[in-house]
C-alpha cells in the first residue's frame, strides 16, 4: 500500500479486539492498517518501534472546562492542550462555561472557536449550554456543531450561567430531544443542598455534609423520569453518589436513553485522606468515602458507569482558600487524568484495555466522534504511548496547567507518557512540543 507512510510498532498494542503486538501502519493522517508486529514496511516508510511500551489511542476527554475567553488567567487554549498533550490525551471537548461569553448562542461559539483556533495543540469540539431564556438558540447552536448541551440544576458557581428549574428543564428537554441532541446534566437537587447543614470552615467534612449524597440521588430519578417521559437522550456529568447507581442500573435495564460518567478524583481520592484547609480537593459533587469508591469501581466493570472524565476546572490559585465554603470547586486533572486512573484500576486488577474503553472508545462514542477512541483502520492516527510500568511522583511544578495547583501533588503515580501523536505526527514528547496544529471539530449533522 503506497500512501503507507509511518508504521508504528509495539509488543502492547491496545487495539479494539484486545492488547497485542502489532504494528500500525499511517497514511496522510490516518490509520491505514492493523498488522502483525513483524508485518513488512512499505518502502519509504518510517518506522517508530516503541518497544515495550503500551500504543493506546489517544484519550478522548469530554468534559474540560478551558474558561477561554475571559477568565483566562484561570486557564487557556494554549496550556489546557498543552497539559493534555502531555497526558495522552488528543481530542477534549470544552464545557460551556466559565467563560466569558458562556457557549449559549452561536455568535459566543464562534467567538470562542476564534480564540481557539491557533492555541489548540490538540482536537478540540465544543458542548452548548442550556439556560432559562435561550432555548431558542439550542437549535442553531447543535446546526452549528456543539456536541450537546450542559445545564445544571443547581447554581453553577457563575452567574452568567443559571440553572434550571423543573419547567424549564422539561422545556430544554423537549426541544433537544425534538432534533436528536444530547442534553448533560450537572445533577444536584437544590432543594436537597438547601436542606442540608449550612457549614463553612477548614473541615472537610463539614464540607461534605453540605453536598449529600441524596443531592445527587434525588436529582438524578428526577432527570430519568422526565428522560423517559420525553424520549430524550440524557446524560449524567461526574457522579460521585454510589447510591444513585441502582436508579441507573434500572433505567438503562428499563430503555432509558441515559449514559454516565464518573472522574479520576473519585476513583482514586477519598474523603479520609482530605487535610484540614485542603480545598485543592474541593469539587462538586465531592470526593465522598472509601466505601463509595468501591461501588463506583465495581459500577465501571460492569458498564452501569459508562465513561471517566477529567472535569478539569481549575482557577486560579488565590481562589482555593483554606475555607471550603468559599473556596473555588474544581479539580485539574488534564495532565494527571490517565495514569491516576491506570495506577487505581491495575490495583484492582484491570487492563489497559479497559482503562482505553472508559478514557478512549466510550467518550468518542458519547459524542459521536467516529474517527476517534480506537486503533482501528480508518480512525485517525492519535496516539499515547504509555510507559505503563514506570512511576513517577507529582510535582506541581512540572505540570503545564496555568495554575499548578492539584490534589495529586506528591502522589506516586503508574505509567508515564511518553510521546503523544496526531493525526500521525508526534506532538510532544520528553516534555518538548510541537507548535499548535489541533483542528476545531465540529458535529456531523
Amino acid at each position: 500500500m503506497s500512501d503507507v507512510e509511518l508504521v508504528l510498532r509495539s509488543t502492547r498494542v491496545i487495539t479494539p479486539e484486545g492488547e497485542r503486538p502489532a504494528s500500525v501502519a499511517v497514511g496522510g493522517g490516518t490509520i491505514v492498517a492493523v498488522r502483525p508486529h513483524d508485518a513488512p514496511v512499505e518502502p519509504g516508510a518510517r518506522v517508530e518501534d516503541v518497544g515495550d511500551h503500551a500504543l493506546l489511542p489517544g484519550l478522548v476527554d469530554t468534559h474540560v472546562h478551558v474558561n477561554d475567553p475571559g477568565r483566562t488567567e484561570w486557564e487557556g487554549f494554549w496550556t489546557a492542550t498543552r497539559a493534555a498533550a502531555a497526558g495522552g490525551i488528543t481530542t477534549l471537548v470544552d464545557m460551556p462555561l466559565n467563560s466569558l461569553p458562556p457557549t449559549t448562542t452561536v455568535a459566543h461559539l464562534r467567538t470562542k472557536q476564534d480564540v481557539a483556533r491557533s492555541k489548540a495543540h490538540i482536537d478540540v469540539g465544543f458542548w452548548g449550554g442550556a439556560l432559562p431564556d435561550n432555548v431558542k438558540d439550542l437549535r442553531p447552536l447543535h446546526d452549528a456543531g456543539v456536541y450537546g448541551f450542559k445545564c445544571f440544576l443547581s447554581p453553577s458557581g457563575v452567574e452568567e450561567f443559571p440553572e434550571l428549574d423543573q419547567e424549564q428543564l422539561a422545556a430544554s428537554m423537549g426541544e433537544i430531544a425534538g432534533f436528536g441532541g444530547l442534553l448533560i446534566v450537572h445533577a444536584e437537587d437544590p432543594r436537597e443542598l438547601a436542606a442540608a447543614p449550612a457549614r463553612g470552615g477548614p473541615k472537610y467534612a463539614d464540607f461534605l455534609a453540605t453536598r449529600p449524597r441524596v443531592s445527587e440521588d434525588t436529582a438524578i430519578e428526577g432527570l430519568i423520569a422526565l428522560a423517559r417521559r420525553i424520549g430524550a437522550r440524557v446524560h449524567v456529568l461526574h457522579l460521585s453518589s454510589s447510591d444513585a447507581l441502582p436508579l441507573i442500573t434500572a433505567a438503562k435495564r428499563d430503555g432509558v436513553r441515559l449514559t454516565v460518567e464518573t472522574c479520576p478524583h473519585y476513583l482514586t481520592l477519598t474523603a479520609e485522606e482530605v487535610p484540614d484547609g485542603a480545598s485543592e480537593f474541593k469539587c462538586c459533587p465531592p470526593i465522598r468515602e472509601a466505601a463509595n469508591q468501591d461501588l463506583l469501581w465495581q459500577a465501571l466493570a460492569d458498564g452501569t458507569i459508562d465513561c471517566v472524565v477529567t472535569d478539569h476546572s481549575p482557577s486560579t490559585a488565590d481562589l482555593k482558600t483554606p475555607d471550603f465554603a468559599t473556596a473555588w470547586g474544581g479539580i485539574s486533572g488534564l495532565q494527571l487524568s490517565l495514569p491516576a486512573v491506570w495506577t487505581a484500576a491495575r490495583a484492582r486488577g484491570h487492563d489497559l484495555t479497559d482503562v482505553v474503553r472508559w478514557m478512549s472508545a466510550n467518550t468518542a462514542a458519547l459524542v459521536g466522534l467516529d474517527r476517534k477512541g480506537a486503533i482501528a483502520p480508518g480512525r485517525d492516527a492519535d496516539f499515547a504511548v504509555l510507559a505503563p510500568d514506570e512511576t513517577f511522583t507529582v510535582d506541581p511544578a512540572r505540570l503545564e496547567h496555568r495554575n499548578r495547583v492539584t490534589a495529586y501533588a506528591g502522589r506516586t503515580l503508574s505509567g508515564v507518557v511518553k510521546s503523544t501523536w496526531l493525526r500521525g505526527r508526534r506532538i510532544v514528547s520528553g516534555g518538548e512540543f510541537t507548535a499548535p496544529s489541533g483542528r476545531l471539530l465540529e458535529r456531523k449533522n
